[in-house]
């Protein structure tokens, strides 16, 4: 992992590292670091603290098996806070709450920003093997058509009363949707601000 400037002396060797769901996007919980901790949680991928009670190392799981494992890890403008975007195994707080704010999370939409990168990973490094990428080497037409089709798929399903066909036509379509933006060259967050836009203006 990059190597991260803290500023250890500035906080007397310990700094708060906050802990955010990679994907949901909540905060889980708060620790603390040291020099050792840090490296420790770079080297195993594993979000290891100081425990200031304790006195000592602590990697989170190594009791319970629920483990943070890093995604991203980034430093703050005065250089002396940590915020760590890992991926939980299991709940995070001892009282078996998601977080250690006593919230349990049950969203799965922050999977649509890890489903973009892979999008547009796909678009810039094609392989023969994703359909993906397949689609973006057929042009716009295609992928537009695609939205189409899928657009008048989930109308069907609609009228029906199968959710197992429903919701797969509906990822379906969220998943070209999503394509049909990458392809034109626009954000998911440019849509949102004219939603957001239109909501402001009520």
């Amino acid at each position: 992992m990059e190597e991260l400037q803290i500023d250890f002396d500035k906080v007397n060797g310990l700094v708060p590292a906050v802990i955010q769901d990679a994907l949901s996007q909540k905060v889980l919980m708060l620790g603390y670091m040291n020099e050792e901790a840090l490296k420790q949680t770079q080297e195993s991928g594993k979000v290891t603290f100081y425990s200031r009670t304790k006195q000592r190392l602590w990697t989170k799981g190594e009791t319970s098996g629920n483990f943070l494992f890093v995604k991203e890890m980034a430093i703050d403008c005065d250089k002396d806070t940590l915020l760590i975007k890992v991926s939980p195994v299991g709940p995070v707080c001892h009282t078996g709450a998601d977080t250690c704010f006593d919230e349990i999370n049950t969203s799965k939409t922050g999977f649509i920003d890890k489903l973009r990168a892979i999008i547009k990973d796909r678009k810039n490094n094609p392989s023969d093997q994703s359909y993906t990428a397949s689609l973006f080497a057929k042009g716009i037409n295609k992928v537009a058509q695609k939205v189409g089709e899928e657009a008048v798929e989930i109308v069907i399903e609609a009228k029906d009363d199968n959710k197992d066909l429903f919701m797969g036509e509906a990822a379906d379509l969220m998943y070209h949707y999503l394509v049909l933006l990458e392809a034109k060259g626009y954000e998911l967050d440019e849509v949102m601000e004219v939603l957001i836009d239109r909501h402001q203006k009520k």
